[in-house]
């Protein structure tokens, strides 16, 4: 059901909650029009886990098959000690919470790509361009992009990431709303010279996490350096240089493979660093723009859901609008569905931040005593938030 008053739609962003956002909407008949800052849909990239709700959404969309083909199937987590001792060996699930045989782990490209590609033929896309005012006109928004042109829409959605354009123009300066969480990390790829595959490996001291991590075999595996601190360093964002030294001077250890780690995340033309943090706002909607995806409420990659709580928003959002002919009452129903899904999903972040960074030397006993004893790994907190949420038959709805 497409109520007309409503039908013309701008999405910012084209990662994961704007495509599947505007697959939901064109489905429901709805004109989407979406800008991405990028030049193209983005490939690579990490890979995310889509489990419960999440993993409903996608068969919903009829893309089960295609990303069963694109599932990486990690097999196996192993922690070492500060000296690269073994300490234990677990399968994801037993420290998620996720069903196995049943949960997808799909780079984030994959991902991208199997949802644009239903679209490229029914949605209009605006690549290398950006929204750079957004006048809410209380029966339109005018829209103003980079390059200049103008457009008018009945709403606008921005699913533009964690630091969100289009939050920033209409509810304000990021701080309001980021809940900065103690960790800041480095991301970047590295030879393998170990012949990993479907795995990962952890070493770890009090508050910093160091991680091999290897999709299907080859010669390039990822590395994460994470590191506890207590104050977001948000003036190396836009200092490569002193990104690379502030992690370089939290690794000093001649130990296991830190040195190698440090040297390439050196040299790396991949880097991508960042602050690990959630966005919390009071409500997800202004006028006639909301927000969807991270811009909304971004659970952080300690909580392993982004992509799945992502992918659940977008067809809560999309059928709630189909179901309104009021956007004001299409917005305050899609929070009321979504919030406490979301919610539940931004706390598995402090417990999944004490398995994979335990901040103290008690922590990382007890983190290690378990995966010494991995029936006491149970993840059931997880299981919970990850099919916490009821999904309504929009299609079949009043």
């Amino acid at each position: 059901m497409n109520h007309s008053a409503n039908r013309r739609i701008l999405i910012s962003g084209a990662s994961i909650a704007g495509p599947a956002l505007a697959y939901w909407l064109d489905r429901h008949g709805f004109d989407v029009t979406i800008v991405e800052r990028a030049s193209e849909v983005r490939g690579g990239g990490y890979a995310g886990d889509i489990r419960g709700a999440a993993r409903e959404v996608v068969d919903r969309m009829g893309l089960l098959p295609q990303l069963r083909e694109a599932h990486v199937d990690t097999r196996r987590l192993s922690f070492v000690d500060a000296d690269g001792a073994l300490i234990g060996s677990v399968a994801p699930e037993v420290l998620t919470g996720g069903a196995a045989g049943l949960d997808l782990e799909v780079r984030r490209g994959d991902l991208a790509d199997a949802l644009y590609a239903p679209l490229r033929h029914r949605v209009e896309f605006l690549f290398g361009d950006s929204i750079a005012t957004l006048d809410d006109r209380a029966d339109r928004v005018d829209v103003t992009f980079d390059s200049g042109v103008r457009r008018t829409f009945d709403l606008v959605i921005g699913t533009d990431g964690l630091h969100s354009n289009t939050r920033r123009l209409v509810f304000g300066p990021e701080d309001a709303f980021h809940r900065y969480l103690g960790h800041v990390f480095a991301g970047f790829t590295l030879t393998d010279d170990l012949g990993l595959a479907h795995e990962g490996i952890i070493w770890n001291t009090p508050g910093r996490a160091a991680v091999l991590y290897a999709h299907e075999p080859g010669d390039r595996v990822h590395g994460f350096l994470v590191l506890k601190r207590e104050d977001a360093p948000f003036g190396a964002f836009r200092d490569r240089e002193a990104q690379r030294a502030l992690v370089a001077a939290a690794f000093p250890e001649h130990s296991w493979h830190i040195p190698r780690l440090v040297s390439a995340m050196r040299e790396a033309d991949d880097l991508f660093f960042d602050v690990v943090s959630q966005i919390h706002l009071p409500t997800w909607s202004r006028g006639r723009v909301a927000l969807a995806g991270d811009a909304a409420h971004a659970t952080s990659f300690l909580s392993g859901q982004g992509s799945s709580v992502s992918l659940v928003g977008a067809y809560l959002l999309a059928g709630e609008l189909a179901g309104h002919a009021d956007h004001a009452a299409a917005f305050a129903a899609y929070e009321r569905r979504a919030r406490p899904f979301v919610e539940r999903n931004q706390a598995l972040a402090a417990s999944g931040g004490t398995a994979l960074v335990p901040g103290t030397q008690d922590m990382l006993d007890a983190r290690n005593a378990a995966l010494r004893n991995p029936t006491s790994l149970t993840g059931t907190g997880g299981r919970a938030a990850h099919t916490g949420v009821i999904l309504p038959d929009y299609d079949h709805a009043g």
